[in-house]
């Protein structure tokens, strides 16, 4: 059994996300975004004693808190989960029966002040998964030109006002630094003349930071081939997003890898012959329900869509 202590931390979709894995005991697993560890938890309770699971996470705090867990079963890496089959690999796992990711930021780093991911807290605007490399939000900000800054906020963030966002921020740092995230909120509250209801004016600005500084779409592109290398035929991917941006890559992914090789037009080809999909589609995208939805807000947005690895291009099947 594992010693690893319940944080409190809620993990969303948890039930669904661990029926989707359809765990089994002797299994091998892969938990790409450990978080607070609240997946990986109950992965562990489900294994045998000949069951393996495989971390990824680039925060050092999540990393610091699995190293404290004491069971043979489990690894953890300190690495976003674009290295995925490198880590796999190093383990020893040529195949394994499922991956998990779950996008996007933890609740741990929102609700940590000094991480900078939050306007709700004037701190330090770092924003960084990694806080041990890579550029801080507010080291791009004193440089990035207006122009890519503008198609950031509008690309990532969806922002439809993103020149007037780029334009503020531009004229802001001329005058001092943009060092914290109280600074940033209110520079782009003064650029967005309208909102949502209930949305903040620096919601959009602020994600799409947050996404540009980690990388996050690129680490998504990366991962999802990888995972579906390393699935052995039958083994399930199952992905959990918070966001349109993410949420749409998945879909778009795992269609494209449902789909198999297009009837090629005016050829006398079999439909036999064509190569199938690597992904079976497994049920439809599944939302949180209301009750959970009641003891955690975070998990209205957040969509789970899940597929099943084929025998199509597996080694061993040929």
């Amino acid at each position: 059994m594992t010693s690893a202590q319940d944080t409190g931390h809620a993990s969303v979709l948890l039930d669904e996300a661990l029926a989707a894995l359809n765990v089994r005991p002797e299994g091998v697993y892969v938990d790409a975004t450990f978080g607070r560890g609240g997946h990986s938890r109950a992965i562990l309770q489900r294994l045998g004693p000949s069951g393996r699971l495989l971390a990824l996470d680039r925060d050092p705090q999540a990393v610091a808190q699995a190293r404290t867990w004491n069971d043979a079963r489990f690894v953890i890496a300190h690495v976003p989960f674009s290295e995925l089959a490198a880590q796999a690999k190093a383990q020893g796992m040529n195949q394994v029966d499922g991956v998990l990711f779950d996008l996007g930021v933890s609740s741990p780093q929102i609700d940590t002040p000094e991480r900078g991911f939050s306007f709700r807290h004037d701190a330090p605007l770092d924003m960084r998964m990694d806080t041990s490399r890579g550029m801080s939000a507010a080291e791009w900000l004193s440089a990035v030109p207006e122009a890519e800054l503008a198609q950031v906020v509008r690309d990532y963030g969806e922002e439809r006002f993103a020149k007037s966002v780029a334009k503020a921020v531009v004229a802001a740092r001329a005058e001092q630094p943009i060092a914290t995230t109280g600074q940033l909120a209110r520079i782009v509250a003064g650029a967005v003349r309208t909102r949502e209801r209930g949305q903040d004016p620096a919601t959009r600005t602020f994600q799409a930071i947050r996404i540009y500084v980690n990388r996050e779409l690129d680490e998504i592109a990366e991962a999802l081939p990888q995972a579906v290398d390393l699935l052995c035929p039958g083994g399930r991917l199952a992905v959990i997003s918070f966001h349109s941006l993410e949420d749409r890559m998945v879909k778009r992914f795992m269609r494209g890898e449902a789909k198999g090789e297009d009837l090629p037009k005016e050829i006398p080809v079999l439909a036999g012959q064509l190569k199938t999909g690597r992904l079976r589609l497994v049920g439809r995208s599944i939302k949180a329900s209301d009750q959970e939805v009641a003891r955690n807000p975070r998990s209205r947005s957040a969509v789970l869509r899940v597929a099943e690895r084929t025998l199509a291009d597996y080694p061993e099947a040929a």
